[in-house]
């Protein structure tokens, strides 16, 4: 899966499950991957006359520019931190730049008790939207899978998905 950072930390803490993630620290980035929220075009009220959200009208363009210029950041400072520090050391310093919605790509794994544990707490009202729409996802994945192999697992399980937020 494709996960936010923040979310992927979500994800870690309180895992059942095994998690392998892409690290900044051992790879370049080369894909800036990244989630705004779709609920975020709000207007923005607070302080406008501060200098650098006087630029902007809605929350999301803000979100969106801020991780423009980390991403920007991540690639010049890669390059020219390398020569000095060297590579591996410039990749570890660069990924500061990089925001907590960037996404990078992780294999999550699950036995089946702790699947069901995970989605009757992660599609319930109360859990982060960002963790819902992975556990929402994954319900539906394996609930059209070919022949319907867990069709009497997930009716057994009782979990009504209810992805009208």
């Amino acid at each position: 899966m494709d996960t936010d950072i923040a979310t992927h930390i979500q994800l870690l803490k309180h895992r059942i499950s095994s998690i392998n993630a892409e690290s900044a620290r051992y790879k370049e980035l080369k894909e800036d991957k990244y989630y705004i929220p779709e609920d975020w075009n709000i207007p923005i009220t607070s302080d406008v006359s501060h200098p650098y959200l006087k630029h902007f009208d809605n929350w999301d363009e803000v979100l969106q520019a801020y991780t423009d210029l980390g991403n920007t950041l991540y690639h010049l400072a890669l390059k020219d931190l390398s020569p000095t520090l060297g590579r591996k050391r410039a990749k570890e310093s660069a990924r500061f730049f990089k925001t907590y919605n960037s996404q990078i790509t992780a294999d999550v794994m699950f036995n089946l008790r702790s699947f069901h544990n995970f989605l009757s707490q992660r599609m319930d009202d109360h859990a982060q939207k960002e963790i819902q729409e992975i556990a929402f996802q994954m319900y539906e994945i394996i609930s059209n899978l070919e022949g319907n192999p867990f069709e009497h697992t997930l009716k057994a399980w009782n979990i009504k998905p209810d992805i009208s937020g």
